[in-house]
């Protein structure tokens, strides 16, 4: 248990109609009872049951700061597993500040970065990845993001984990148990049955180490480059797209000198949108370097947005098209054909698939909008354990390479103290998901990424 009680506001800075100042710690009650004063009440926080709710007001001395409403979590049923008290007040910030500065003066201490989620994980409210999936519950843009961190938060993840792990920690203790009667030789561990369980975890571990392939979009976004020559509407589109004017727009060609990146979410998908520079032969300097990071960017995307103007198409956008597609053939490529709205007649191309548009007017942009998610497949989240932290997937790539190590001595007829060598090695890697097997300098890297007030 610690021994400093710390405060925050754990609600988001600045004005709004109310505002959460959390206490937590040993001191909790006592500090915020000290300048609590409820007279319906008619007795201290100190004597009222968990989970219960005051009105009151706070005074400083015998002035009142303002009318509150205290609830009193007490030990250990909390989020920290500590005592806690979370002072509800108006949201003015100079009402935040008085009486955080008046609870800092009682006794408490300025709480770091989450430093309440780490008090939750040290006193075993939560293990280490539900302490993670506070974060992404936090960050959460989408509902594809919200569904993997409630789904992680709620201990599934940890749950598959943790049985991995049991299931080794038992295959360890008997190698190890054959270790003590290695003058008798002795077998404890079966071997046809120790290769059928290691083949099991594997085939688990491998497909937990896949599914960051997903989480990883869930996570960080489905990255789209928006890529044609100069003046095609490229920046049009993407301020379409985003409903919003992010990116410069103007007649003369090579306006778009740099990258411009946004994120919208669509049908539940967070897509991050990348306006590049117009891909055309230039002696400017600085457009030239604005066209080099245009095919870095292409090389990162997974969905390259190719767009044509309808006014001025020809043959030799369609082969660099089809260039593209060869190039790039792991990639989705979208073609597009802008300025519908200046064009008379039909649009003709030997291109397949062409999504007629105008960024200008928002015609089509529905259409481009359902190509994209087709492309994306991510199943049903709420059911399934994904993985989304690079941590927690670097973690689970050492377990298999370890597993591997074992199911290959074991195939060799490696000697038990061998084999458990390498068994304990993906107990270690697995453990430092969960936080079984954890450093300071671990926690502090994890932690200090959190807000201040969670």
């Amino acid at each position: 248990m610690n021994e400093d009680t710390i405060v925050a506001l754990s609600t988001a800075g600045g004005m709004s109609a109310i505002a959460v100042i959390r206490l937590s710690g040993s001191r909790a009650v006592e500090i915020v009872d000290s300048v609590f004063h409820s007279p319906k009440v008619g007795k201290k926080l100190s004597d009222v049951a968990s989970h219960t709710a005051h009105f009151g007001s706070i005074s400083d001395g015998n002035d009142v700061v303002d009318e509150v409403v205290a609830t009193v979590f007490l030990a250990p049923h909390s989020f920290t597993g500590e005592d806690t008290v979370e002072v509800s007040c108006h949201g003015s910030v100079f009402i935040q500040q008085q009486l955080i500065q008046l609870f800092i003066r009682k006794g408490a201490r300025m709480a770091m970065a989450g430093e309440y989620t780490r008090r939750a994980f040290v006193n075993g409210r939560m293990d280490l990845s539900q302490a993670e999936a506070v974060a992404d519950l936090i960050a959460s843009e989408s509902y594809a993001s919200h569904a993997t961190a409630i789904n992680q938060m709620r201990g599934g993840y940890s749950a598959k984990i943790k049985g991995l792990r049991e299931s080794l920690l038992d295959l360890a203790s008997l190698l190890e148990l054959e270790l003590d009667f290695s003058d008798q030789d002795v077998e404890f561990a079966d071997r046809e049955r120790l290769g059928s369980l290691l083949g099991e975890i594997k085939s688990t571990v491998g497909d937990l180490t896949d599914s960051f392939a997903v989480g990883n979009v869930i996570k960080n976004g489905i990255p789209v480059s928006i890529i044609g020559a100069p003046n095609v509407g490229k920046s049009t589109l993407l301020n379409a797209l985003l409903g919003e004017e992010r990116a410069i727009v103007s007649n003369v060609a090579g306006t778009t000198r740099d990258t411009v990146e946004d994120e919208i979410i669509i049908s539940g998908l967070r897509f991050r949108f990348i306006d590049t520079a117009g891909l055309r032969h230039t002696d400017d300097v600085v457009e030239k370097m604005g066209i080099e990071r245009t095919y870095k960017k292409i090389s990162e995307a997974q969905i390259i947005i190719y767009m044509l103007d309808m006014s001025s198409r020809s043959d030799m956008d369609v082969a660099d098209v089809i260039a593209l597609k060869e190039k790039y053939h792991s990639k989705h490529v979208v073609v597009v054909a802008n300025k519908v709205d200046v064009v008379d007649g039909d649009f003709s191309s030997s291109l397949s698939d062409v999504i007629k548009i105008s960024a200008k007017v928002g015609d089509g942009l529905d259409a481009l909008r359902e190509r994209l998610v087709s492309f994306v497949d991510i199943g049903d989240v709420s059911s399934r354990t994904i993985v989304t932290n690079a941590r927690h997937y670097d973690a689970l790539v050492r377990s298999g390479v370890a597993i591997d190590r074992a199911e290959t001595g074991l195939l060799a007829g490696l000697s038990a103290d061998l084999l458990a060598v390498d068994v304990r090695d993906a107990i270690s890697c697995l453990g430092e998901i969960t936080g079984d097997i954890s450093s300071d300098d671990i926690l502090g890297s994890i932690f200090s990424r959190f807000c201040i007030g969670k």
